[in-house]
């Protein structure tokens, strides 16, 4: 199985799931993944930023066994590995510093924790709340730190029930035209977890 279609594989199998276990939010993961593309897309964002708006929750999906079983699953962390078999860092570092972005952005802009959602504000507390001014002057100066935030504000919005997007079949085919040689590799080491 190539990578690409472990990944479809991925949302089929996970898709439908609510977006977060509360149900907080009004909308599957599928749903969130695409209306984060497309707001990517909208905004005319390069393809890489793309395929990292439409992956950044992927690690949702992937089953670490040294993971630690709480709400705040290291899920950015958890997707670098898959994507970077497929990805190089314009795709896999914005993803994994996607949540960090939101400590960020509680910390340079008042108004931005008011705009988060019930769920977001909850797990933000778990991710280690707003970065001092130490960890944001350094979270600046990291090389995809701005596709970073733009990310994480199109995360941020991707939460509309019934919102008309492209298909999954649509933006996997920017991720086709981004593969690296190499992901033509199995993805036998990543198994889907099981959803409840």
């Amino acid at each position: 199985m190539q990578l690409i279609e472990h990944i479809e594989r991925l949302f089929v199998l996970h898709g439908s799931t609510p977006y977060d276990d509360d149900r907080r939010e009004p909308v599957s993961q599928l749903a969130h993944a695409l209306q984060c593309a497309q707001l990517a897309e909208w905004a005319q964002a390069d393809a890489p930023l793309i395929v990292a708006a439409l992956l950044h929750d992927i690690g949702h999906f992937v089953d670490d066994p040294d993971a630690f079983a709480h709400v705040d699953d290291a899920h950015e962390d958890r997707a670098v590995p898959l994507l970077a078999r497929a990805f190089d860092e314009r795709v896999t570092q914005p993803v994994r510093l996607h949540v960090m972005a939101k400590r960020y952005l509680v910390r340079v802009d008042p108004s931005y924790v008011d705009a988060l959602s019930p769920a977001s504000v909850h797990s933000l507390g778990l991710q280690g709340g707003p970065m001092s001014a130490d960890e944001a002057a350094r979270f600046e100066a990291l090389p995809h730190a701005r596709d970073a935030v733009r990310l994480r504000r199109w995360d941020d919005l991707a939460k509309t029930p019934g919102r008309q997007t492209p298909s999954l079949a649509y933006y996997l085919s920017f991720a086709e035209q981004l593969c690296l040689p190499q992901a033509v590799l199995l993805a036998k080491s990543f198994r889907p977890t099981v959803c409840v």
